[in-house]
């Protein structure tokens, strides 16, 4: 009987899974969708190897709102095709491990303990990362769970890039730059040397581009300095989230402007980014459609920012060989792609046109200094790889 991975994301208002077989010496994606709308019209949708729709039906959650009332569909439509296949194993994205998780982790109660200690360091990600978990040690405690944390990739980053200019206690119970996006950025290492050997050995900067968005530096497909730090707001421009900010900035809007901390939460986390900037939304497909003035504005901070961040990554690699684009912006915007390599040129990327607009996989003249490559993520793969490996599972 063959083995089956299931791998779990969950967002706010989403639960998406995948769904890999275990042949011999690889893992074969069998089906993948999601349980979307979970708070409103629940609805369970998923496609096949090829991309064919298995499913599109809507769930009556009886027995509970949310993930809780969600898994027990997921679960029941998973082993449905499930057919001389047995489910093994359950492999989740959380987003933070802190300091003392930083290798996947078979979870029991007190590891997911340890890690809702975590939720105010990632408030808007981990207790949705954490809720599945929950509830499946509840209903199936016998089914093995492995936690996988996007910043674990980062932890082996120099203590100095870690660092912030704090007093040194503050600093060893744990406010630090942790980084995140590690699964992708971990994919994205794993499958540059079929690409670019030349970079993987070097120095190469990814740009994970989607609704959340970071940049690495990688040196010998290595993670030594990122943009995001304590939590996943600082760095770059988002959908919704604001990135780098003068801390002077929160003081003002609780000392002058009155606001407290759930409304600066809501400020900084959900209303500012492209959606704040334009005032009309934080989907980067809309914003490029648009012939609104603050929509090209937004659009332009966004390169901008990404520009500034460029540089200062670069620095701490100490030159450049790649440039890397990936996530949903990084592998489908066209126009924003040419924005930063245009002004990546004094760095030696020279952008090819044509191969840009058919979205590579390089994008860069054959004689660009620096080579510029659009290659798609995947971290659902790298989670199913990690419980394989810690659960002794042959793939």
């Amino acid at each position: 009987m063959t083995d089956a991975i299931a791998v779990l994301n969950a967002g706010s208002s989403s639960l998406k899974f995948s769904l890999y077989s275990v042949h011999g010496p690889g893992l074969q994606r069998e089906l993948h969708g999601q349980v979307e709308s979970l708070h409103t019209g629940p609805r369970l949708v998923a496609h096949d190897r090829s991309g064919a729709t298995i499913a599109d039906r809507r769930l009556d959650l009886a027995d509970g709102s949310g993930h809780a009332g969600a898994l027990p569909h997921l679960l029941g439509f998973l082993r449905e095709g499930l057919a001389g296949t047995r489910l093994v194993a359950i492999g989740h994205r959380v987003v933070h491990g802190g300091q003392a998780h930083w290798r996947p982790v078979l979870v029991n109660r007190d590891i997911l303990a340890d890690l809702e200690k975590l939720v105010p360091l990632a408030p808007l990600h981990q207790p949705h990362s954490l809720a599945p978990i929950r509830d499946l040690l509840a209903r199936e405690p016998g089914l093995p769970q492995v936690a996988c944390f996007d910043t674990a990739f980062h932890h082996g980053a120099p203590e100095i890039e870690q660092m912030y200019a704090l007093p040194a206690p503050l600093h060893a119970e744990g406010i630090r730059r942790y980084g995140f996006h590690g699964l992708s950025y971990e994919y994205i290492a794993s499958v540059l040397p079929g690409f670019d050997a030349g970079a993987a050995r070097g120095r190469c900067i990814v740009l994970h581009l989607g609704n959340g968005a970071s940049m690495c530096a990688l040196l010998a497909g290595r993670s030594i300095a990122t943009t995001m730090g304590f939590t996943a707001i600082d760095g770059l421009m988002m959908g919704t989230r604001c990135g780098s900010l003068d801390p002077g900035v929160v003081l003002y809007l609780i000392e002058q402007r009155g606001l407290d901390a759930a409304e600066v939460t809501n400020l900084l986390y959900n209303n500012s980014g492209l959606l704040g900037v334009s005032g009309i939304s934080s989907d980067m497909r809309t914003l490029l459609a648009s012939t609104e003035p603050r929509a090209r504005l937004a659009i332009d901070l966004y390169i901008y920012r990404i520009r500034r961040e460029l540089g200062s990554l670069a620095a701490a690699l100490g030159g450049l060989d790649a440039l890397v684009f990936t996530a949903g912006i990084g592998e489908h915007a066209a126009l924003v792609r040419e924005g930063v390599c245009v002004d990546a040129t004094w760095l030696g990327v020279q952008l090819d046109p044509a191969a840009n607009a058919a979205g590579g996989p390089r994008i860069s003249r054959a004689h660009s200094g620096v080579r510029a490559w659009v290659l798609p993520t995947n971290e659902e793969l790298m989670i199913a790889r990690h419980t394989c490996q810690l659960l002794g599972i042959h793939a």
